[in-house]
């Protein structure tokens, strides 16, 4: 049997595949955890963590709904639909032993972008409460 040329047996049947013709099917389900593969500037892609949260079932153009996490100084929840007119983005399985993202350090990371952002919110109510109580003159005829 040459390299190229490999005897397999599918429900009893023994086939022989040519190995540069084959075709590996991957299969995905909602919920896998996933390595998305995105192309930023250039060609500069990127490798973040991701999960399949949803299959759209569109008739001419069925599409695998990805949500990832990019990392970095101002990590963010993204998402990717992918299909067959998708460019520059790519998926695969994420390896059992694979550690992407560790969930206490993005689960804080979010507590102090919204503490941050509660914060502006205080100081616009501050402001406006100002701006209400000493320029009413202004407005005065």
């Amino acid at each position: 049997m040459s390299e190229t040329k490999r005897i397999i047996e599918v429900a009893g049947v023994k086939l022989e595949v040519d190995l540069k013709e084959a075709k590996t099917i991957e299969n995905y389900k909602v919920g896998d955890n996933v390595k998305v593969l995105v192309k930023k500037y250039d060609n500069d892609y990127r490798s973040y963590p991701g999960v399949i949260v949803g299959f759209d079932k569109f008739e001419k153009l069925p599409t695998i709904i990805i949500a990832y996490m990019e990392s970095g100084y101002d990590p963010d929840l993204e998402f990717v639909y992918l299909n067959s007119q998708t460019k520059d983005v790519e998926i695969t399985h994420t390896q059992p032993e694979e550690i992407l993202l560790k969930r206490e350090d993005t689960i804080n990371e979010f507590d102090k972008r919204i503490e941050a952002k509660e914060n502006e919110i205080k100081d616009i109510k501050r402001k406006k409460n100002y701006f209400i109580k000493y320029f009413n003159q202004y407005f005065k005829k």
